[in-house]
């Protein structure tokens, strides 16, 4: 039986609901950026720099790599738990799907440090 990691021992709703609002927050950021660039055509890099240094956008930005962060998450680790099981992949499947939560975490990780990097210029 897999028990669930995400959110260490609460019902699936969580989960679900993690998806759904980090759904919603990667929309808004999606949809904000294609007003802003419809909305200013020829835009050249100092215009795209001045938005980018504005605090607001700096953590509208950083919602966006959390929320980016949960919803791959909890997607990656349904997709491990449903495909990755011992009927697929016989006695192997524990340290298999082990292994590929393992590279998923340490893969979100560190989109996110470099994320950070990128906004904020560490």
């Amino acid at each position: 039986m897999v028990t669930n990691v995400t959110n260490f021992s609460r019902s699936g709703l969580y989960d679900w609901m993690a998806q759904r609002v980090s759904a919603v927050v990667l929309a808004a950021y999606v949809l904000f950026l294609l007003g802003y660039v419809v909305l200013n055509p020829g835009m050249g890099y100092a215009q795209w720099h001045g938005l980018f240094s504005n605090n607001a956008m700096r953590i509208f930005s950083l919602l966006t790599l959390v929320a980016l962060g949960v919803h791959a998450w909890v997607g990656m680790w349904t997709i491990s738990t449903d495909y990755l099981t011992q009927t697929a992949l016989g006695k192997w499947a524990t340290a298999v799907r082990f292994l590929f939560q393992a590279a998923c975490g340490i893969a979100m990780f560190v989109f996110f440090v470099w994320g950070v990097q990128i906004l904020w210029g560490f």
